[in-house]
């Protein structure tokens, strides 16, 4: 059984973040090690939010006794999600190199969750600067969507070739970008790695909860490929359209048994 170790934000209420990674990869028979960076009451864009970021070293701390009883060594990928601070980057380093000592064979997926089109950076510029300069070098695989490649390179990404070039400027081995640059009503995702470039094409779903990307990115750290991470996922956000949060649960039988969007060759 594929064992994955998610460490991103929790919410009471709602999917987003580990609660989102966590019950869909569970769903699928996959075994969730969660460890949060922040504890809230539901996502901050509701008009009302509380909580608060747990402390680095109180993550420390909990990384620290999972190692004790000898837990770490059993996780094949981890997935670094939300950092609310630069702090819990230097966290997140910790953890990555942790998993390796003891599971050398361990997938590192980075999501690198630092804004989007069109509000731009919804983090600190320099929890930002602190993903790009420590966490993207230590990934496997990256899940960026179009504008964080954007940002993490400096390129320009308005078309398919500019996203491929950025995303191998990336410099990690297999990246998969979220929403490329796909003219309306299409999405999907664009997967660049040494064998080629994959282009998927999905319909773009109105009025879908937040949470989507890291659903993705979870599916993608428990190893489906990405035209099958991305048939769920497109599944799941036609189930949840309209909806106040993602429907994992009520939508199980549709997303869960979705079958895996066909690629093009970019």
């Amino acid at each position: 059984m594929v064992r994955i170790l998610i460490l991103s934000s929790v919410v009471a209420m709602g999917h987003v973040g580990l609660s989102a990674g966590q019950p869909v990869c569970q769903r699928l028979g996959y075994d969730v090690t969660g460890v949060p960076t922040t504890v809230l009451s539901n996502h901050p864009a509701w008009p009302h939010v509380a909580g608060s970021a747990i402390d680095p070293g109180q993550i420390g701390a909990m990384v620290a006794a999972l190692e004790a009883n000898g837990w770490l060594a059993d996780h094949e990928a981890v997935l670094i999600g939300y950092m609310p601070s630069a702090a819990h980057v230097e966290v997140a380093v910790d953890l990555i190199g942790r998993v390796r000592a003891v599971a050398p064979g361990a997938r590192v997926v980075v999501d690198p969750i630092l804004g989007d089109h069109p509000k731009g950076l919804y983090v600190p510029e320099d929890v930002a600067v602190a993903v790009r300069g420590r966490l993207v070098p230590l990934a496997d695989v990256a899940t960026p969507n179009l504008f964080e490649l954007g940002w993490l390179t400096g390129r320009d990404c308005a078309d398919v070739d500019g996203a491929e070039k950025a995303a191998r400027a990336l410099g990690v081995p297999v990246v998969h970008v979220t929403s490329p640059p796909l003219r309306e009503p299409e999405t999907g995702a664009l997967s660049v790695t040494s064998d080629g470039v994959k282009l998927y094409r999905t319909a773009r779903a109105p009025d879908v909860p937040h949470g989507i990307g890291d659903v993705f990115a979870a599916l993608i750290a428990a190893g489906l490929p990405a035209g099958q991470a991305l048939g769920h996922v497109a599944a799941l956000a036609r189930a949840s359209q309209g909806r106040a949060h993602l429907a994992i649960v009520a939508g199980a039988a549709d997303w869960a048994a979705a079958g895996p969007v066909a690629s093009e060759k970019v």
